[in-house]
């Protein structure tokens, strides 16, 4: 078949993959002039490392291995540990956390150098019986038989489905930077998460001495942001234990960056005919599982193996892919939305909680691992 892709980031790059080795024509289009490479670090959880080892993609060399996340209180006190490192030893596959440009180029390596169309932003979208047609700003077209919208939060693809509105503010939002930090866990593989009234704090090693470190903030798109952000998290952060004072006074202004936390309910059908979407134009949904990338990835591999079914009807398919997907991401984004990384969970009732009790939840997110126990059973 010939397929479109809106959207080259993660999802475009990982669905062109599956698709590409599995004999089909591919044609991405990407709105930005060229690959992008801002971003901070994010976390390839074991079902994430799954699937990119699925599409021959290797993070060897690349960021640093997360064995353990330990959550604590302002004041440093410890309210509970998880082992991911249990994980790892279970599904075969570790937890690392790696700067999203690095992932982008991995992703991208050994695909065709004409793959990528930048500069073509999707203006509008229809279809029939026989295939879909895209016409972009520029009064080009391109014309496929099947769509696939990977084009984020702001995904026009979704809108042509959806209508507008779908996608909802979320109350907190995120300040954050991957800078060469010096700090105790910079060279570790502990990844720490405070929380304390003011808000949230994470630091996470990154590999090559860089330090992903963000601040999560109550937050309204209504309220105009500080003129001063990194004062301001000074002044809201600065009195918590080290070595969140540290890393605010080694950050610079120009590391920060911002986003705003936003959400979708789940739809149990997010496409129609011979358009589907996948990651956050299908699921958008607040940072704090970590499990955007991964979600994303989860979904160009189940796309895959639905595809490979083949048939007669390839919007039957589609609609399988989403079936399939729902009830993990469903959970996934439930989950995100009630902001669990900002939770002030009591220390001798977070305790209560197996230190291995993310691996069972990683089980229950992801059609790949899911896969893997039934064929292994």
């Amino acid at each position: 078949m010939d397929l479109l892709i809106i959207g080259a980031g993660v999802g475009g790059l990982a669905v062109a993959r599956v698709l590409l080795a599995a004999g089909h024509r591919v044609r991405i289009f990407e709105q930005a002039p060229a690959r992008r490479t801002a971003g901070k670090a994010l976390l390839v959880w074991s079902n994430g490392n799954a699937v990119l080892n699925d599409l021959g993609v290797s993070l060897d060399g690349l960021g640093a291995r997360i064995d353990r996340i330990d959550a604590l209180t302002s004041g440093g006190r410890l309210r509970m540990s998880m082992d991911i490192a249990h994980a790892a030893d279970r599904y075969g596959f570790p937890t690392q956390a790696i700067p999203r440009r690095d992932l982008l180029e991995r992703l991208a390596d050994g695909l065709p150098d004409d793959l990528v169309h930048y500069g073509m932003t999707c203006r509008s979208v229809t279809q029939d019986e026989n295939g879909v047609a895209v016409t972009f700003t520029d009064g080009s077209t391109a014309t496929g038989d099947l769509l696939v919208g990977a084009d984020g939060h702001h995904s026009a693809v979704r809108r042509h489905l959806w209508g507008d509105g779908a996608v909802r503010p979320a109350t907190f939002g995120t300040w954050q930077g991957l800078s060469p930090i010096e700090t105790p866990i910079t060279d570790t593989t502990r990844h720490l998460m405070i929380t304390g009234r003011e808000g949230a704090c994470g630091l996470m090693p990154a590999g090559d001495g860089l330090l992903q470190w963000w601040f999560d903030t109550r937050w309204s798109p209504a309220v105009p942001r500080p003129a001063a952000p990194l004062a301001e998290l000074r002044r809201r952060f600065g009195h918590w234990a080290s070595p969140v004072p540290e890393v605010l006074a080694a950050a610079t202004e120009d590391d920060l960056e911002f986003f705003g936390h936003h959400w979708n309910k789940v739809r149990q059908v997010w496409g129609e005919g011979r358009i589907t979407l996948v990651g956050d134009a299908a699921h958008t949904m607040p940072p704090t599982l970590g499990q955007g990338a991964n979600q994303t990835l989860e979904d160009a591999w189940v796309l895959g193996q639905e595809l490979a079914k083949g048939g007669d009807d390839p919007a039957v398919r589609l609609r399988a892919y989403e079936k399939a997907r729902y009830p993990h991401i469903s959970l996934v984004s439930r989950m995100a939305k009630r902001n669990p990384a900002n939770w002030r969970t009591p220390p001798l009732l977070a305790r209560l909680i197996p230190e291995t009790a993310q691996t069972t939840m990683l089980a229950r997110f992801s059609n790949r691992l899911t896969a893997t126990a039934a064929q292994s059973g």
